[in-house]
Parts: C-alpha cells; sequence; structure tokens
C-alpha cells in the first residue's frame, strides 16, 4: 500500500468503530507510518494510534514517533543478556529495550481511559513468564518499579508453551505451572505493582498456532 492507501484504511476502520489502530510490528516502516498518520489526521483520523512493539527498538526510532503515537504496547522479555541470545539469538537486549521502554513511557505515561474503559493514551508493558527462569521475570518486574511509578501498567502473562527447537530444551520444554505463576504474582504485589493484567493459566494454547504444514 502506499501511505495514502493506508490512511484511507484507517479512516474506513474508524467508520467500521475500531477502537484504536494498531500498528503491529511496524519498527521497520516508522518513516511511512509517520507520513500515513499525518495524512489520516488531516482527513478526520481521531482514534489512538498503538504501537505494538517487540521493545527490541533504538531509542531514536521511538524518539520519531513522539507525537504520533498514543500508546505503546511493548513487550519486556528478557532482564539476562545471555538469556536473550540463548533463546532469541539478539545482543544487549536489556540495554536496547530498558532505553526504549524509558523513551515511551516519558512520552506517554501511564495509561487513560475513556468511559468505556477503552485505552486512550499511556504504557502498558507485556511479559512473558517463562518456565524455570522467574529469576529472569522478577528482576525484570523489579527494574520496572525501580524506574516508573507505582502507577505503571504492566501484564504478566502465563501463555508459553514449548514448540519447535524449544521441546528440545530441558529448560523450556514444557507450560508453566500454577506455582510458578503465583510466585511470580506474588512478588509482583510485593514489589508494589498492581496495574495491569494477568491470565488464567490454560490447557490448549497451541491451537491457536497455524499448522505450517498445510
Amino acid at each position: 500500500m502506499t501511505t495514502e492507501q493506508l490512511a484511507n484504511e484507517f479512516l474506513k476502520l474508524q467508520e467500521k468503530g475500531a477502537n484504536n489502530i494498531n500498528l503491529v510490528t511496524g519498527c521497520i516502516y516508522v518513516p511511512q507510518i509517520m507520513e500515513t498518520i499525518k495524512l489520516a489526521k488531516r482527513q478526520g483520523l481521531k482514534i489512538p494510534i498503538v504501537y505494538n512493539s517487540s521493545g527490541y527498538e533504538k531509542k531514536e526510532t521511538i524518539q520519531m514517533l513522539e507525537g504520533y503515537v498514543d500508546v505503546y504496547l511493548p513487550d519486556f522479555k528478557y532482564f539476562y543478556n545471555d538469556l536473550a541470545k540463548d533463546l532469541s539469538g539478539i545482543d544487549h537486549y536489556f540495554e536496547v529495550a530498558s532505553k526504549a521502554i524509558k523513551e515511551m513511557y516519558r512520552q506517554v505515561g501511564n495509561p487513560k481511559f475513556d468511559e468505556k474503559g477503552m485505552i486512550q493514551k499511556g504504557l502498558i508493558i507485556r511479559h512473558l513468564v517463562l518456565p524455570n527462569h522467574l529469576q529472569n521475570t522478577k528482576q525484570v518486574l523489579k527494574w520496572i518499579h525501580k524506574n516508573m511509578d507505582s502507577e505503571v501498567y504492566v501484564s504478566v502473562m502465563a501463555q508459553y508453551f514449548p514448540a519447535h527447537k524449544a521441546l528440545e530444551r530441558q529448560d523450556i520444554n514444557r507450560k508453566l505451572t500454577k506455582e510458578e505463576y503465583e510466585e511470580i504474582l506474588a512478588y509482583m504485589e510485593r514489589l508494589g505493582l498492581q496495574n495491569g493484567y494477568t491470565q488464567a493459566l490454560e490447557e490448549n494454547e497451541c491451537q491457536y498456532v497455524p499448522n505450517w504444514d498445510t
């Protein structure tokens, strides 16, 4: 699509009653996204822009988006760089992601909701708890508590399940246990992180994964 075509799609979604424009993993298209948002707003776009991100982005990229994005929804996966390298094959994860997330927070702050409970502005940090790596999660949560105020929203996810090569690793070849997740929720409470979202442990997350063999 051209930026003009995409701006028209944004407006069509607004007309259909969409609550926001959710841009998923848009990092490589940031200049085009900025131009699209400008075009769409000139033509009447009013619903929030959500930047749905891996969190592993340059601070300078996030700085470019100031004034364009209303809601930042980043992942914050790892505190330990060696774990990030081992599981995701990336370098300097913590330094990169923490700087980006702090910049997001500076721009939009804590979430603000409308009368229907729909988010209009703010930051929500997602973190996926991994089995056998609870200390990684605790350190991520501790950093959030230390660097942001007590009103920050954190979504602590329990939906991990092993797939592909993860099945070959003893540390992550199973789902999270109830005891592991409860330990993390108790730790959050001790820190004073009370805003955000938790999940019920499910049995069938794998059904949401497409069958790539067909």
